[in-house]
């Protein structure tokens, strides 16, 4: 090795890291995520950028863009880390800095159908003082409405029977640990309901035509915390679900927080016992309409 080229690697290499920062923007250690994160970022509400605040596709540092997955893009939601973005979208395409990044853009590609036609969306992530996205944005209205499944039109035919409803309620103290909410937080015996109900959903006698996935929880904890809860664990056995061959466009989530108990319990002493007496109001409520 001469001289020249001992100076030269240190240098090489830290082009190569200032190249992994930008592209990264600032992608920074791991870092934990708690609850109460999350129910901040999804209680913000920030005001959506205007059109002039996206930046100009010339200025992307991977102008090619990319085409993504609808369902990476469906399941992107507040209160998401860098880690988890960056494992869905990929490195932001623009340079978007150095330090103290709230801002990720994308420039993605969908096709039409028609051949090797495509159309191309700006799509923006934020993320709020925690390092969490609070808001996920498009440049114009047509682009949001890609991710909305498609239907083929409708041919006139005598009106349908209606879809026939069955209703599972699976409590969540036997779904998840305590104050769990993610696929990691289900236990063996909430993931023996689940692939039981996968199974009863896969086998149906008729076409399955929607899923309603709703979570609730007790009134332990503030609005907006038991709001983020309620909505995860719902979002939680949808993945589930999916991942056991339920088709992700029939489902449909929400989160209803403490707004709808089953029981009413009187304020005591014991709180062992309060909690148990509120039990019933922390589930998850999956119909399925089958016609």
């Amino acid at each position: 090795m001469n001289k020249l080229s001992r100076f030269r690697t240190p240098c090489a290499v830290s082009a190569l890291c200032m190249a992994a920062l930008l592209a990264g923007g600032c992608a920074s250690p791991s870092y934990t995520v708690t609850p109460e994160m999350q129910a901040r970022a999804a209680s913000e509400n920030p005001a959506p950028p205007k059109d002039d605040e996206f930046p100009s596709p010339d200025s992307a540092k991977w102008k090619q863009g990319a085409f993504p997955s609808l369902d990476a893009l469906r399941t992107m939601r507040t209160g998401m880390g860098k880690d988890q973005v960056r494992e869905l979208l990929g490195f932001p395409h623009f340079s978007e800095g150095l330090g103290g990044v709230r801002e990720w853009n994308y420039i993605f590609h969908f096709r039409t159908g028609a051949g090797p036609e495509y159309i191309t969306c700006q799509y923006m992530v934020r993320f709020n003082a925690d390092v969490l996205t609070n808001g996920m944005y498009w440049k114009g209205p047509g682009c949001a409405d890609l991710l909305r499944p498609t239907r083929a039109a409708a041919t006139p035919v005598a009106a349908r029977p209606a879809a026939a409803a069955t209703r599972t309620t699976l409590g969540a103290d036997g779904l998840f640990r305590f104050d769990g909410r993610s696929l990691s937080d289900l236990l063996p015996e909430g993931r023996r309901r689940l692939d039981e109900l996968a199974g009863d959903i896969r086998g149906s006698a008729g076409p399955v035509e929607s899923i309603r996935i709703t979570g609730h929880t007790d009134r332990f904890g503030t609005t907006a915390y038991n709001q983020a809860l309620s909505l995860a664990r719902a979002e939680t056995v949808r993945d589930y679900l999916v991942r056991s061959g339920v088709p992700a466009q029939a489902i449909q989530v929400q989160g209803k927080g403490e707004s709808e108990p089953k029981v009413q319990c009187a304020q005591t002493a014991k709180r062992a016992e309060l909690i148990d007496c509120l039990a019933p109001n922390r589930r998850v409520e999956i119909e399925v309409f089958v016609r």
